[in-house]
Formats: C-alpha cells, structure tokens, sequence
C-alpha cells in the first residue's frame, strides 16, 4: 500500500470542511470528556457545513470508522460512550 493510501484520512482531517478538533481528544477514558470537547469543537469550528451536533457525530463516527477493526473492544465502548453523551450534552435521546 502507497504511503497516500495509508495517509487519507489524515489529508481528509486536515483540508475537508471537518471541524478543527482539540489535541488528543479520543485518546480520553471519559467519554463525558471527549463528548464535551467534540461539542465545544463543532460550536466554534468555522470550518464545518453542518450543525453542531451532526459534525460533531459525524467526526466521532468518522475516527470509529477509520480505527476499524484496529480499534481494541475497550475503546470502541468508550468512544461509543461518547456517542450517547455527545446526545446529552446536546439535549438530544439517547439511542437504545
């Protein structure tokens, strides 16, 4: 595999629309802590298209994704985690 291959999420990151998102976010155990810090990124990103709360779904989604079977069952709960307080923290249901 070319090194653009193994890089495009990185370039997609860096040059789409994506929301300018804090150091380190997904590397939290707390999902209340990387849910809040995706929502304080999507409310004063000036980069993104859509509201607040679906780029910041969608960026949580995206980095679940890129992970892919790579992402070890701990982290996956956590960042699934976020999910559901990412819903909260924007007053919206949790699913399930």
């Amino acid at each position: 595999m070319t090194a653009a291959k193994q890089k495009w999420s990185a370039e997609v990151t860096e040059h789409s629309n994506a929301m300018d998102l804090e150091e380190h976010v997904f590397e939290s155990n707390d999902a209340k802590k990387i849910a809040a810090s995706l929502k304080r990124s999507a409310e004063h990103s000036h980069r993104r298209k859509a509201e607040p709360f679906q780029s910041a779904m969608s960026m949580l989604n995206f980095y679940i994704n890129r992970a892919g079977k790579n992402l070890p069952a701990t982290r996956k709960k956590v960042l699934e985690n976020a999910k559901d307080e990412l819903r909260v923290a924007f007053g919206r249901e949790k699913e399930g």
